[in-house]
């Protein structure tokens, strides 16, 4: 049985000149979780942000009893662990591409009493969980390559989350939370619900100049209620 969906607004589509502002209406709007993507120019072509935006929005984050998940799409994680732990982060995502000692990252993750998770590219084959699942509490799926916010969406995703979705119930471990990144909107995020997934990071389906924030969340929710 498919699971409710949690709207995660990823901020790098957010308006930065109004961060706080933007953050703050995702959060009246029923959101508890901010993704924050942290890129380094070396794993993905871009650079983005660091621990200090994050320290910036944990009052925000706090307010609301809201948890801020960073991504890190940067090559050696275990170098900043602690920094973003300090600044705010209680989820915290890894690439199992750029982790070569994988269950030393997660188990340090754990040891900041953040919740640990492993994102896979989307050419990446689910078999490369297999021996990291059980320890892990987010498994993450790239629905575009990572790098650039606005891409369109890999249609062969839902598969895979409905993949994902079958082992885990198979193994007993449906406590992990299916995430999904790249690309989703009001299109795609049923059939992804429906697939199985739980968490659905939102970038420029929230934040554009078509509709405000708030309406933005709602469409997303009601289209996933509907598909459940």
């Amino acid at each position: 049985m498919a699971r409710a969906v949690q709207i995660a607004p990823s901020i790098l589509a957010a308006d930065f000149s109004r961060l706080g502002e933007q953050v703050s209406e995702s959060l009246r709007a029923g959101v508890r979780r901010i993704h924050i993507d942290v890129m380094d120019g070396h794993f993905v072509p871009n650079i983005t942000m660091g621990p200090l935006v994050v320290e910036a929005l944990r009052p925000i984050a706090r307010n609301f009893g809201a948890v801020m998940e960073v991504h890190l799409m940067i090559e050696e994680p275990d170098r900043y662990l602690g920094d973003f732990s300090r600044a705010g982060a209680a989820a915290m995502t890894v690439h199992l591409e750029a982790c070569p000692h994988l269950h030393r990252t997660v188990h340090n993750i754990r040891a900041l009493n953040a919740q640990p998770g492993v994102a896979l590219n989307p050419a990446t084959p689910l078999l490369m969980l297999d021996d990291i699942l059980a320890e892990i509490d987010v498994a993450l799926l790239m629905s575009v390559d990572p790098g650039f916010g606005g891409q369109k969406f890999i249609a062969s995703t839902i598969d895979k989350v409905a993949r994902l979705n079958k082992i885990l119930v198979e193994r007993g471990l449906e406590r992990i939370e299916i995430e999904v990144d790249g690309g989703v909107g009001a299109d795609n995020i049923g059939a992804l619900a429906r697939a199985g997934m739980t968490i659905a990071v939102a970038g420029t389906s929230v934040f554009n100049d078509r509709k405000s924030v708030t309406e933005s969340i709602a469409i997303l929710g009601t289209a996933c209620a509907a598909a459940l």
